[in-house]
């Protein structure tokens, strides 16, 4: 089911706000997804550009390890409730880490009360698929271990850390691991063969498709269709609850609506939050933005519903 959402608000504050960041994200970002950077230059530029995000007041961050593998752990100062978020970055899974996504986390961690967990999985092209994957699997493995059910557990993840989310989920199930109570992607990046590949987006701040494609290329080479790294190519029956968020003005909206028709045809149910004029993973931008805001609340009655025990 889509829910489409109209600009919120219309305050003309929210609306010159708005207009500045996505000129800012423009001129700042876009230009390192034109596929000609280097990789270290496009990792540093991501950070610098973590910089105009806000960081949630009320919340503690540390560092801890989950089967081996690093995470920034974000918590209520007043106190958790018993949801964890086991949340996968994005950044084409060649750049981005914890540091880049410490508003969103911490906005989510705030708003929902749950502790959010955000994986340092290892980054291509160091580490080609499927790193990433069996990174995320031990981070979820590990919180079994460590006593959490499966059913306080949402695994959830922006573009490529969307698209690692569904594959984690699908190896879980195939692996007849316990499934998650749900599954939360903001942007999805799913289907790595790009078959709406050049259409053009003028409100896209952020994206590009050579840079795109190029770090497909790094990721999983000519293994485009593999469900590691396509998960929409994948089995999709008897999958968690899925909430999807997107907006309309990236060149990654087809991905969003292909999962969630693919989702229902599988007799899964799946929810489509359609933001209009926003842009690629616009969530990150909450305490800033009222949009971004009133999508970290509709996450955390997401939450709320699939994950309270």
């Amino acid at each position: 089911m889509t829910t489409s959402f109209p600009e919120i608000p219309a305050r003309r504050s929210q609306q010159l706000l708005t207009g500045v960041l996505r000129t800012s994200l423009k001129l700042l970002v876009k230009p390192l997804f034109n596929g000609r950077t280097p990789l270290p230059l496009m990792r540093a530029g991501l950070k610098a550009a973590a910089s105009t995000t806000l960081p949630a007041r009320g919340v503690t961050r540390d560092l801890v390890h989950l089967g081996g593998v690093p995470a920034e752990r974000w918590r209520p100062a007043d106190g958790a409730s018993d949801s964890v978020v086991l949340y996968l970055h994005g950044g084409a899974y060649c750049v981005g880490g914890p540091i880049t996504h410490r508003s969103l986390a911490s906005h989510l961690s705030r708003v929902s009360q749950a502790t959010v967990l955000v994986v340092d999985y290892r980054l291509a092209p160091e580490h080609p698929c499927p790193a990433a994957l069996e990174d995320a699997l031990a981070a979820y493995q590990s919180l079994l271990e460590e006593g959490v059910m499966p059913e306080q557990i949402v695994i959830a993840g922006d573009s490529a850390g969307g698209g690692l989310t569904l594959a984690t989920a699908l190896a879980l199930r195939d692996a007849g691991l316990p499934a998650p109570a749900g599954l939360m992607l903001l942007s999805p990046w799913v289907d790595l063969t790009h078959p709406r590949a050049g259409t053009r987006v003028p409100g896209e701040a952020m994206l590009q498709w050579p840079a795109l494609e190029k770090a497909t290329a790094l990721y999983c080479g000519d293994q485009r269709r593999d469900p590691r790294a396509s998960p929409l190519h994948g089995a999709l029956h008897d999958l968690p609850p899925t909430l999807i968020i997107t907006g309309t003005d990236e060149i990654l909206l087809g991905d969003s609506e292909a999962l969630e028709a693919a989702l229902e045809a599988a007799g899964n149910r799946a929810s489509l939050l359609l933001y209009t004029d926003m842009w690629h993973v616009f969530p990150a931008h909450a305490g800033v933005l009222d949009t971004a805001d009133h999508a970290i609340a509709q996450m955390a009655a997401f939450i709320h519903a699939e994950a309270s025990l």
